[in-house]
């Protein structure tokens, strides 16, 4: 995975944003961008490669859209029950996770709501 270094990409309130091939990191946040941000963000470009990186954005935007009132409507809330978000938070911590991880393991987390 290439690191770009972006001075407003991705905005403001994020650190870093993986769009396969490439980890883009804002150069704000560049000192704070650690390993584990970095398993993270490997874990997205892993998910985007299985689902042919198109129909990532697609599940992405979807599951968004319908968990939204389910949340309430706390956007933050919403995010963090995305399937892809619950999969690479709850594994960031496991150096070697993308290495044994299940293909579609993802998919496990598409009915739940993160509390």
């Amino acid at each position: 995975m290439k690191k770009i270094y972006t001075k407003h990409f991705p905005m403001r309130g994020f650190k870093a944003l993986t769009l396969w091939p490439f980890i883009f990191v804002r150069e704000d946040r560049k000192d704070y961008f650690t390993a584990k941000d970095e398993r993270h963000e490997t874990t997205h470009a892993i998910q985007q490669v299985e689902c042919l990186w198109l129909l990532f954005i697609v599940i992405y935007a979807l599951e968004y859209i319908i968990k939204l009132p389910f949340c309430r409507f706390d956007r933050l809330k919403t995010y963090y029950s995305i399937s892809f978000e619950q999969e690479a938070y709850d594994h960031e911590a496991e150096t070697y996770y993308n290495e044994v991880r299940r293909h579609y393991a993802w998919a496990r987390y598409l009915f739940t709501i993160k509390d």
